[in-house]
């Protein structure tokens, strides 16, 4: 959760972060600038997925994991420290780009080991349960960033916001490091030097080894690029929101705090209901729905702007759409061997991530700029819930209590 506070956090505050950084006299310019150091971030998380996570193969879960904390606790300081533009000049937005990338190379060796570990931690019985608890923490972060900026646009002038109220979001994360690197050092580790995947990966390479499933890594691929456009988009929903809906920073702060909590629920409902009821229901039939929603949605809120249909419109997609990628996690986890789990799953979500989650948000503010449409977003996420659907539909059931008798 705080790892990804500290980077979540930035999206949040793009508008303000861009007149700290970018200032270019145009808001178009400064916001495009903003976002797209928020997606340098990305360029670098398949270079951690693939070292952090061969690293949590061969070495163990928990160093890889340490080390990724303590990588994002440094940058998000830096962030958080660099003076504005205005004070220090080009080398202002030059040390900011360098702090995101080295961000984005810690968070790209979070997911896979974190999701491994938990796997192997958990009864087979609530396996979908307790690897829910990674998605959850990540929209209990965004939910946790969207209630500072609630909170801060809600107590600030926007001149203060802009000037050092987004620096403060970004150094309540920062206080709560001791404690993160505190509690990851006391875990149990899940792979004892000298056994289990640690020996199997000397005598043959993570490469070769994934080569055997590459149609899974090719579904999963294209479910997590489906799941990344969903939850930018989503993210974004607070700039949408003051910048084509011209609704105001307090609510749009809200419509994030209330969507992102939803999809906490979500997260951990749709992770319990896979331990009962199986992994491929839980991931097909939601999907659908959201993709039955989300223009009907998108043409309330465009067309009647308000509490009541961003809170609720967008509130109902984000409880029904975070369902299916819980059970996505489960299912990827345990089709691939401990052997190669971490640094397989790392390296193809950090792939997605790149590709997807860093442009995500530079798309859909080029698709309003040249169209003018503020229904553009609806456009993507229709795109992405379709591509999402259709891979769904064709991963493997991989639930203990939904095998046949007698199958490991």
């Amino acid at each position: 959760m705080l790892e990804f506070y500290d980077f979540i956090t930035y999206s949040f505050f793009a508008i303000q972060i861009g007149h700290s950084f970018f200032p270019t006299g145009s808001e178009y310019g400064s916001l495009m600038l903003s976002l797209a150091t928020f997606g340098a971030g990305f360029v670098t998380r398949p270079i951690g997925g693939i070292v952090l996570g061969i690293y949590s193969d061969r070495i163990g879960r928990r160093p890889a994991m340490l080390l990724s904390f303590v990588l994002m606790g440094l940058s998000i300081l830096t962030i958080a420290l660099t003076p504005s533009h205005d004070a220090i000049g080009l080398a202002a937005p030059i040390i900011v780009i360098a702090a995101r990338m080295v961000q984005g190379f810690a968070l790209g060796g979070e997911v896979g080991p974190t999701t491994a570990y938990l796997i192997e931690i958990a009864p087979p019985e609530h396996r979908a349960l307790v690897v829910a608890w990674q998605p959850a923490s990540q929209e209990i972060a965004a939910t946790a960033g969207a209630l500072v900026g609630v909170i801060l646009s809600k107590t600030m002038a926007p001149e203060m916001l802009d000037s050092y109220g987004w620096r403060v979001a970004f150094l309540i994360g920062a206080v709560c490091l001791p404690f993160g690197v505190w509690m990851r050092r006391t875990l149990p580790e899940t792979i004892p030097q000298g056994t289990g995947a640690a020996s199997a990966t000397e005598h043959t390479s993570h490469l070769s080894q994934a080569g055997r499933h590459f149609g899974l890594i090719a579904l999963a691929l294209m479910i997590l690029a489906s799941g990344t456009i969903s939850t930018y988009v989503t993210q974004y929903m607070t700039t949408y929101a003051q910048n084509t809906l011209h609704v105001t920073p307090t609510l749009a702060f809200a419509v994030s705090l209330v969507s992102n909590g939803l999809q906490i629920v979500g997260a951990l409902f749709g992770g319990w209901l896979a331990d009962r009821v199986g992994r491929r229901p839980v991931m097909i039939w939601p999907q659908l729905a959201t993709l039955l929603l989300t223009y009907p949605a998108f043409l309330w809120i465009v067309h009647a702007p308000g509490a009541l249909s961003l809170l609720v419109g967008f509130g109902v997609l984000s409880i029904i759409g975070s369902l299916p990628f819980t059970a996505f996690y489960a299912t990827f986890t345990e089709a691939l061997p401990q052997a190669i789990r971490g640094g397989v799953f790392a390296t193809v979500y950090a792939v997605a991530i790149a590709s997807f989650g860093g442009t995500a948000q530079l798309v859909v503010t080029w698709l309003l700029h040249v169209t003018g449409n503020p229904l553009a977003p609806s456009w993507y996420l229709l795109l992405a819930a379709i591509v999402g659907l259709v891979a769904m539909s064709l991963m493997p059931e991989t639930a203990p209590l939904k095998k046949p008798q007698g199958s490991a």
